[in-house]
């Protein structure tokens, strides 16, 4: 059985309560890893290009009010 499978199954016994606990906290652990990816993306220059783009497209009047 490898370690997915095994958090798998083990995640198919919690009671609904604990399930609800689990899913929260993974669900901040997701974003935080999700932040962390953006962040190293950010300072990697990895996002540059769409940051210019975006503003470019703004700049040109090609955006609309949220």
């Amino acid at each position: 059985m490898t370690i997915l499978e095994h958090i798998e199954a083990q995640v198919q016994q919690l009671s609904p309560s604990d399930f609800a606990k689990f899913r929260e906290w993974f669900q901040e652990y997701a974003w935080q890893q999700w932040d962390r990816q953006i962040e190293q993306d950010s300072k990697s220059g990895k996002l540059q290009a769409l940051a210019e783009k975006a503003l470019a497209d703004h700049a040109a009047g090609r955006t609309k009010p949220l």
